[in-house]
């Protein structure tokens, strides 16, 4: 079986190419720039194809051959034209796929209630227009429609996300009470891969949700709870339009107010499925469907892994379709601070090396040490570890190593040191050192280091260091900022001492 996807470099697409492989079905991934593409490892075993949705003979020429065509494109915006732009796309793309003999249609909308006409949101009524008109196609059309779909990059869970960990007490409109049944990202693509293999004679729309019915009151707590935050306060007032609500949505969080406005406007509606015939066709995945608490605790889990990012979104492809992908939007995944210093060091990468392993314990950490030994001392009052733990030896790091109240979280031998914080903090704080490319490859301004000019034979490495810290709630916020202005000293100390330690080291090693 062969599967065209569009919208593959989309939140959902691009998290259903490997699960489509992974079913052992072909995929052509259809783009309007398959440049964006590159660097996806599942990208060599797929067929790209470059095609915008609005070419009749584009996208007709990407579906030739294809068993089934999932019509993964969406709009978000305010006004009418976006809603103009869809049904066009959705045309184009119905009489594409039928003159190019497509076996089926696979469409992932929104899950609406069933109110009089002209009642809808401007969202809601879009997708909705876009799934009758591909039902209408001539092609057998399998439409999902989901509510709140509950992951990582998720626009719906990420306006959640930053409303509930950066308000510890809110005022809300009275949609807050309204009943939604969310779907876990993974059980959405469980549900569309097994869509492509439905019966010929199957052409209708189906409701998907989790096994949970809430409000979304009810879901900012859950997040609270599974985050290790305080329960919100949330005060209902009924004087919050969806129009001002998008504008407070758009102060408090990054979602640009052009996505959170008609993701606002949907939340009038009570969104719960009417049947679950989907499971006469596609059977609930091993295990059973995701509840709410365990698809929030996955879409956060990234967090805790060893891979830590710029930004999440900036990760590579994910192992598990809760985890970000490199084209998610920059506001997703959650705040995460970076204080990134870089330098040239004229010394051998060993040499580098060897001063970075070492550090902590007795070597201390290369930087003011008033203000780490302070910082030590708060982190015992407050009931941490502080610095008294030192280190088990001190030349030698290994994997789960205790540094002061730090801990050995990724080790590289002569690249990369990655220490997780221990000490208590309102979040989650690492410290990367790395050694990288020799200077001749780098073109870096960030050369603060002293060089003196008979070091280790001339020779240069490149030194990069990250303090990176993910804030948990309000608190988390506060702490950061108030901290922020001492990383100059701090972090700019230490990444200069460093390479001084390492450029003696090897000018007192080189013969005279």
């Amino acid at each position: 079986m062969r599967a065209a996807v569009t919208g593959v470099t989309g939140y959902v697409g691009g998290r259903l190419v490997p699960e489509l492989l992974a079913a052992g079905i072909e995929v052509r991934a259809v783009s309007r720039n398959p440049s964006r593409l590159a660097g996806r490892p599942w990208v060599d075993d797929v067929e790209t194809v470059e095609a915008d949705v609005a070419d009749l003979d584009a996208i007709r020429a990407a579906l030739e051959g294809a068993d089934v065509a999932y019509y993964l494109v969406h709009s978000l915006g305010t006004g009418r034209t976006f809603e103009a732009r869809d049904r066009r796309n959705a045309l184009t793309f119905a009489r594409a796929a039928r003159e190019a003999g497509v076996g089926r249609i696979v469409y992932l909308g929104g899950l609406y209630p069933d109110v009089p006409e002209g009642d809808l949101s401007p969202h809601l009524a879009s997708r909705k227009e876009v799934e009758e008109v591909l039902l209408a196609s001539g092609v057998p059309t399998a439409v999902l429609r989901a509510a709140v779909i509950l992951g990582s990059g998720s626009a719906s869970f990420e306006m959640m996300r930053y409303l509930t960990e950066r308000l510890p007490a809110m005022t809300t409109p009275r949609w807050v009470e309204n009943r939604i049944q969310p779907i876990a990202i993974r059980d959405v693509l469980h549900y569309l891969v097994g869509a492509a293999r439905m019966p010929a004679d199957v052409s209708r729309g189906f409701d998907i949700g989790g096994p949970q019915v809430l409000t979304y009151r009810d879901m900012m707590q859950c997040y609270a709870r599974v985050a290790g935050l305080p329960p919100r306060v949330i005060v209902k007032v009924p004087v919050l339009t969806p129009r001002l609500s998008s504008h407070w949505v758009g102060v408090v969080t990054p979602v640009p107010s052009g996505i959170a406005r008609p993701l606002v406007e949907s939340l009038v509606h009570e969104v719960v499925c009417d049947d679950k015939d989907i499971e006469r066709y596609v059977p609930d995945p091993d295990g059973g469907l995701t509840d709410v608490a365990g698809a929030i605790e996955l879409a956060l889990t990234r967090i805790h892994d060893g891979e830590v990012t710029t930004r999440w979104s900036s990760a590579s492809v994910p192992g598990a379709p809760s985890d970000p992908l490199p084209t998610d939007p920059d506001w997703s995944g959650g705040s995460l601070y970076v204080d990134e210093r870089r330098t040239v060091v004229e010394a051998p990468r060993d040499v580098l090396w060897q001063v970075i392993e070492e550090i902590g314990g007795q070597d201390g950490w290369y930087s003011w040490s008033l203000a780490w030994r302070f910082r030590g001392l708060l982190d015992r009052l407050a009931g941490g570890p502080g610095l008294r733990r030192g280190r088990r030896d001190e030349h030698r790091l290994r994997i789960d190593d205790a540094v002061d109240f730090w801990r050995v979280e990724a080790l590289e031998p002569g690249r990369r040191l990655l220490l997780r914080a221990e000490m208590r903090l309102p979040g989650l704080a690492w410290l990367e050192l790395r050694v990288d490319e020799s200077a001749a490859e780098v073109t870096d301004p960030g050369d603060d280091g002293p060089h003196p000019d008979d070091a280790a034979g001339g020779e240069r490495t490149y030194f990069a260091q990250r303090a990176l810290f993910h804030p948990q709630g309000l608190l988390g916020q506060a702490y950061w900022w108030s901290v922020a202005p001492f990383h100059g000293i701090v972090f700019g100390g230490m990444q200069r001492n460093v390479a001084r330690a390492a450029e003696h080291r090897a000018h007192d090693a080189t013969p005279s």
